[in-house]
């Protein structure tokens, strides 16, 4: 084979190498919901999403055509760089051995560093950079070679994958469509240590990643109810809420609550008439151990700011958005609590 075909073949070899370490390490780095997006505007974005799902069998595709890629340069590119240089280097009147020697050594270094730099550390980097971008440039041509060699794939990963499951860890499938909350507690505080996070925010961040250990009785604020009978009048809703400060009444009934009426429903002449039982809307009632998480959810929800909470079916207090939101941002509830203070001491 003449030096124009193995410099022909050599440069398509590492171009080969270089897409296998494109496609893994691109599809590692992408954001699932990123491409979930592209996969709405274009098949490399549904071929790129399809990936995603399957990708321990993507991985050991790449790893496959890697290894085919670094057997063929020594089997091809390796042999004909020793056989140029072994002439070379005798010429320099050293021994025929030792020529043949150091031309091997010489020919393994310069094919090792081509495969190494060209084509595995500057197409990983160029992948991490631009992962939704690579990962859908190469997605359409990776599963053309995942199709083709599909049986011997699936071979090499249930081997794999029983490896893996004898050592008792979990084989993934899927490409994380996220942070779970410990990795992100993590970052925040490796972010805040390291000085590129202000401590404020540290805190604020910290407080909504607790939400998830949180419950409902940890925040519910079980001071008196401002309630009203089901009969009570438009004037009688208002006088309790300027008496309590509060725009949220409920009805309640033999110790029950029925219902939530707003003081802003009063204000209209057209129900003048009409009694908070007849203006009070359905109250959202929560258990007490309910996690604050999925409370603020359902609340969101439901369009609820304040919902009753019970514990064995008795109402013990309410929890309103302002007290999650509160629980959330420390520092808001210590500037209001200095504001207070100052409001205080100047009385």
């Amino acid at each position: 084979m003449n030096g124009l075909w193995i410099t022909f073949w050599t440069v398509v070899i590492i171009g080969l190498s270089a897409f296998f370490v494109a496609a893994e390490f691109a599809l590692m780095a992408a954001k699932r919901h990123r491409l979930e997006e592209a996969a709405q505007q274009s098949a490399a974005g549904r071929a790129a999403l399809k990936n995603s799902t399957e990708l321990t069998l993507l991985l050991a595709g790449s790893q496959l055509g890697i290894t085919v890629c670094t057997l063929a340069l020594g089997a091809i590119t390796k042999p004909a760089v020793h056989h140029a240089l072994t002439p070379l280097i005798a010429d320099l009147g050293i021994n025929e051995a030792v020529a043949d020697v150091a031309a091997f050594v010489l020919a393994l270094f310069i094919v090792t560093f081509l495969h190494l730099v060209v084509g595995e550390m500057a197409p990983k980097s160029w992948a991490i950079a631009h992962p939704e971008k690579s990962a859908m440039l190469l997605s359409i041509p990776m599963r053309g070679f995942m199709a083709l060699t599909r049986p011997l794939l699936r071979a090499l990963n249930g081997a794999a994958n029983w490896l893996v499951h004898k050592t008792g860890s979990k084989v993934v499938d899927e490409l994380s469509a996220g942070q779970d909350p410990d990795s992100l507690r993590h970052l925040v505080e490796h972010s805040a240590n390291v000085g590129a996070l202000d401590a404020g925010y540290r805190a604020t961040l910290e407080s909504a990643l607790d939400l998830r250990d949180l419950s409902v009785k940890d925040v519910v604020v079980t001071e008196e109810m401002t309630e009203v009978p089901p009969d009570a009048s438009v004037v009688e809703i208002q006088h309790a809420s300027l008496k309590s400060s509060h725009r949220r009444i409920l009805v309640r009934q033999q110790g029950r609550t029925v219902g939530l009426v707003h003081v802003r429903d009063t204000l209209t002449d057209d129900v003048a008439h009409l009694s908070a039982g007849e203006l009070a809307r359905a109250a959202l009632v929560l258990p007490n151990n309910t996690k604050l998480h999925s409370a603020l959810r359902q609340m969101r929800e439901t369009g609820n700011q304040l919902a009753v909470v019970t514990e064995s079916n008795r109402e013990v207090g309410l929890l309103s958005i302002d007290e999650i939101m509160l629980r959330m941002l420390p520092s808001t509830r210590a500037d209001q609590a200095a504001s207070e203070a100052s409001v205080s001491g100047s009385h």
